[in-house]
């Protein structure tokens, strides 16, 4: 780290030896030289500034590295007191709010019915009232927040933080979420303005299960089969979204066998048409049997109904064989089964398909598991994606001067 990175920026600034005691590289002071080459006194010099803004403290004395004995090292330790995040987690037809660490500790959390068909207006003013209520439960004041990460059910651009003709939420194609969202956080709270990010709900679920649960897998992929199917891709530690964000969305796979089947996005034979909670809830509601979502597929799972497992196991073979693909292209060393219908019956059928018909190399690896975050995955993603955001090296740097440290 001793020369000149990306785009000349200087190297061992203050912003990267607080991303080296993170990421848990460095977190003694002579740890810190080692890496980076800087002399004792420079050293000094930029953690002192992290240490003005709250952003480092020191723990507790490590281990005596000389033979001879002497003082034990100081650790440095990221301080996740000094500001919380909130985060949201925005699904057809309800949402979850929360307030979290900025290590990703929820705080608070509300969850509750909510309609993106109602439109970005209100759904998005409601979120503001939700953060003004997880905050008071915390005991959290609006100044604390650093920011605001939101996952949406659609394909976003990272750049813009708008929605790019999103199948499943009418009235949000290109409407400034950022913006909105930053004014009602600030009307229901009075708080000045913040960071809003926005990203994809399976990307921020991936990202979230990936850093809590599999922080050495490399290759990570994540299936979110509820309402619709959408998947979430982290490489080498950061969520991979294509080149406007369009990258994992699975559900508009073209099946063979699905011709007849007409797609929310206006298509026929989408997998999601075909193998989505929504299309099981169709099937259902045409026998009989009261469901018309993804939630209520996952409420019938939960009672056993026979014919809702049955439904959701053919559902899972069918995203089992287009996995084969997915799995055979990207090889990834954890494939994790998200969403309303990610229970033992249609688990069982991916299997099925997966391991049958994707090349035995692929998934001699592969560990095939469901969520351990559950309906929080995509709030911590949220969360960690606004974290990494305002403490990314290159902005630590800006947002110190803004502080006068």
């Amino acid at each position: 780290m001793t020369g000149r990175g990306h785009g000349g920026r200087s190297q061992a600034s203050a912003g990267d030896l607080l991303d080296l005691v993170r990421t848990g590289r460095a977190t003694t002071r002579g740890a810190l030289q080692q890496v980076t080459g800087l002399s004792r006194a420079t050293v000094g010099q930029r953690l002192d500034r992290l240490f003005r803004a709250g952003w480092l403290r020191e723990g507790a004395g490590g281990p005596v590295d000389s033979p001879l004995g002497g003082r034990p090292s100081i650790t440095l330790e990221f301080d996740d007191a000094h500001a919380v995040v909130l985060a949201a987690d925005l699904d057809t037809r309800h949402a979850r709010a929360a307030v979290l660490t900025l290590t990703g500790e929820i705080l608070a959390e509300h969850a509750g019915p909510l309609a993106v068909e109602d439109g970005p207006e209100r759904v998005l003013d409601e979120l503001g009232r939700w953060f003004a209520e997880v905050l008071a439960r915390a005991g959290h004041a609006p100044a604390e927040v650093c920011g605001i990460g939101l996952a949406v059910p659609g394909p976003v651009d990272s750049g813009t933080g708008r929605v790019v003709q999103p199948p499943m939420m009418p009235g949000w194609d290109g409407y400034d979420i950022r913006g909105r969202l930053a004014r009602a956080f600030g009307e229901h709270t009075g708080a000045g303005p913040v960071p809003v990010l926005v990203d994809n709900d399976a990307n921020l679920m991936a990202y979230g299960e990936q850093r809590a649960s599999y922080p050495d897998c490399s290759a990570f992929v994540l299936v979110k089969v509820s309402t619709g199917i959408g998947a979430g891709v982290v490489v080498d530690g950061s969520p991979y979204r294509g080149i406007d964000g369009g990258a994992g969305d699975l559900g508009h796979i073209r099946v063979p066998d699905g011709a007849g089947a007409l797609c929310r996005c206006g298509s026929y034979g989408c997998l999601a048409a075909l193998a989505s909670g929504g299309a099981v809830a169709r099937r259902l509601a045409a026998a009989g049997v009261p469901a018309a979502s993804g939630s209520d597929v996952r409420d019938l799972l939960a009672a056993g109904h026979p014919e809702a497992a049955a439904l959701a196991r053919e559902a899972g073979r069918r995203v089992g064989e287009v996995l084969a693909t997915v799995v055979t292209l990207l090889n990834p060393g954890v494939l994790v089964l998200a969403g309303d219908l990610a229970g033992t019956p249609f688990v069982t059928g991916v299997r099925e398909l997966l391991y049958q018909r994707a090349l035995p190399r692929s998934t001699a690896r592969l560990e095939v598991v469901t969520s351990r975050l559950g309906e929080q995955a995509g709030l911590v993603g949220a969360g960690a994606l606004v974290v990494d955001h305002l403490y990314a090296p290159e902005r630590v740097e800006e947002r110190l001067l803004a502080l006068g440290v």
